[in-house]
């Protein structure tokens, strides 16, 4: 598939966020499995340690977004 980025690019920041955010929820509920390289899944796996590690490193959705709106 290709897609023509011209119109994306014109978009504001947080529109594109916003599509980023509508993106992922799409995959999250596909059934289609998600393949990752060796690199993602080793970041992965270094992020979900750093959670573990320190659980108020995260912010809700309504935090991201009011930082994204300012």
């Amino acid at each position: 598939m290709s897609i023509d980025m011209t119109e994306f690019r014109k978009l504001p920041i947080s529109e594109k966020l916003r599509l980023v955010e509508a993106l992922w929820d799409d995959i999250a509920s596909s059934d289609e499995p998600i393949v990752l390289q060796p690199w993602q899944h080793d970041e992965a796996t270094r992020r979900a340690a750093d959670l573990k590690a320190d659980p108020s490193i995260t912010i809700d959705r309504e935090e991201l977004w009011r930082r994204v709106d300012g």
